[in-house]
């Protein structure tokens, strides 16, 4: 009979906001502020995967060290089928901790969930994204995101 390896335990913070968001039913672990985020990855607590594009990632700007798996694909965002394996292989296993991220939080709310129904117990979503929401001049990073916030970023 096989021994199953211990699942790592969530940082404090994750295992709170995994409680509210089962509580209000969402169905991935939660999702988790951009300081918080990087505090986290900072200190080599979580994984950071990025779920956008490597258009996006290039022409935009990344969070140094964090890991590529695209949710989506070209200027069409075309799904990736392989994603939750892809992201399972990237990240170490299905228990390992990930938080994903993406333009403004949305792609990588359904990449979230998508990674909860493969399986993977311990994904979750960085809130506002890399670039925030889009404002009423239909512009990003005015108002939230990850680098509205100062957050570590470079751009190739």
């Amino acid at each position: 009979m096989a021994v199953e390896a211990p699942r790592p335990p969530l940082p404090d913070e994750l295992a709170t906001i995994n409680a509210q968001a089962a509580a209000k039913g969402t169905p991935y672990p939660g999702g988790v502020p951009p300081a918080l985020a990087w505090r986290l990855f900072s200190e080599k607590r979580v994984l950071l995967v990025d779920v956008r594009t490597a258009e996006e990632r290039k022409f935009v700007g990344h969070v140094p060290d964090s890991l590529h798996v695209p949710w989506a694909t070209g200027t069409a965002l075309t799904r990736n089928p392989r994603f939750v394996r892809e992201l399972e292989n990237k990240i170490g296993g299905k228990d390992s901790v990930a938080l994903l991220l993406c333009r403004s939080g949305k792609r990588s709310a359904l990449a979230a969930e998508a990674a909860s129904k493969g399986g993977l117990t311990a994904v979750f979503n960085v809130l506002e994204g890399f670039e925030g929401e889009i404002d009423a001049q239909q512009q990003r990073g005015k108002s939230d995101g990850w680098r509205f916030h100062g957050l570590p970023w470079v751009q190739d």
